[in-house]
């Protein structure tokens, strides 16, 4: 077997083993009567069936959003998608990171160059220029939970940082920065002694992409969808507290709250296995003092809500795709006579 096979199998062992890992661990913690909330929450649930109409049509429109801020930054490369691929690949690549982790962006790509006829190369920089900024905006959406609940968000940063007594916070600072450092000195170098092979053309091309946002000539719009993405995020978990009794009283500011270490939670493991629902069990617990148990209701609830949307889509997209760009090339060459 390759190396780069086991590697993979490695990767994937690993992050599907740390989420059922959470997923066990958050079971052996319950009790009796956590247990009994559970099922309470889930029955209440069912009696609030309406509140996943919205959360249905906001989640798509996200995911929608999203596929037209990412068609912005592919036009200053002359890639010019149709709304319908690019939103398919958007959902394809969600669905794909739910079965094998990290491999979405590079579904997304694949989707994109296959029927739009385009290299991956330049796809996958725009990729990471989306995700850097989406790393931005949730710094600044952190703040803003700060500036908004500086009571309640200082108390949790507390516990953590009382979590992490004894430990050298300034190294590990350090630490990160400097294999950041490396990193980036590392790629510089490959592509400096590989100017014309496939590795420093592959670079290159992952430049080209990360620097289209500043070709970009519709950034109103680019920043605009941003807007959108992220206030579609925060509207999913504001309507989803109105699907518990337990959460139902909560409003915007731990909306934010949620949203943030939710972010976080989605991260460490497959589509947020595990992760998710334990970040929102603590933050809901830990700052607005929602039960446990609640608190993981509520965070495996608004989860599986996430996920279905995903697998619905992103299944549609897959059997949608073929079929329209079958009908699209066929009526291209009827054009072009």
């Amino acid at each position: 077997m390759k190396k780069k096979t086991v590697f993979l199998l490695l990767q994937y062992a690993i992050f599907f083993g740390l989420g059922f890992a959470l997923v066990y661990w958050q079971y052996t913690k319950l009790n009796a009567q956590d247990i009994e909330d559970l099922k309470k929450s889930l029955s209440q649930v069912s009696e609030r069936w309406w509140v996943f109409i919205p959360i249905g049509i906001i989640g798509f429109l996200s995911h929608f959003f999203r596929a037209l801020r990412w068609k912005l930054m592919l036009e200053p490369l002359n890639i010019r998608p149709t709304i319908v691929n690019i939103t398919g690949a958007v959902f394809m690549g969600y669905l794909t990171n739910l079965l094998l982790p990290r491999m979405g962006e590079v579904a997304k790509c694949t989707v994109i160059a296959k029927y739009e006829d385009e290299p991956a190369d330049k796809i996958i920089g725009t990729i990471v220029a989306e995700r850097a900024f989406d790393l931005i905006c949730l710094m600044l959406i952190a703040i803003l939970t700060f500036a908004v609940q500086v009571d309640v968000v200082t108390q949790y940063l507390q516990y953590l940082l009382g979590k992490m007594e004894g430990k050298n916070l300034p190294l590990m600072a350090g630490i990160g920065l400097a294999g950041m450092i490396f990193f980036i000195s590392l790629l510089v170098f490959i592509y400096r002694r590989n100017k014309t092979g496939k590795i420093g053309l592959f670079i290159k091309g992952l430049a080209e992409g990360v620097t289209s946002i500043l070709a970009m000539k519709k950034r109103f719009q680019f920043i605009l969808y941003t807007f959108l993405i992220w206030g579609s995020y925060l509207t999913l978990i504001y309507i989803g507290f109105w699907a518990l009794p337990a959460t139902e009283h909560l409003g915007l500011g731990p909306a934010l709250s949620v949203l943030v270490f939710g972010s976080l939670g989605m991260i460490v493991t497959p589509g947020g296995l595990g992760a998710y629902p334990q970040a929102l069990q603590l933050v809901l617990n830990m700052l607005y003092a929602v039960k446990d148990s609640f608190g993981l209701a509520f965070g495996w609830i608004s989860w599986l809500a996430q996920t279905l949307i995903i697998a619905i889509f992103g299944i549609l997209a897959f059997l949608i795709l073929p079929v329209y760009n079958k009908i699209r090339d066929e009526q291209a060459a009827v054009d072009s006579k």
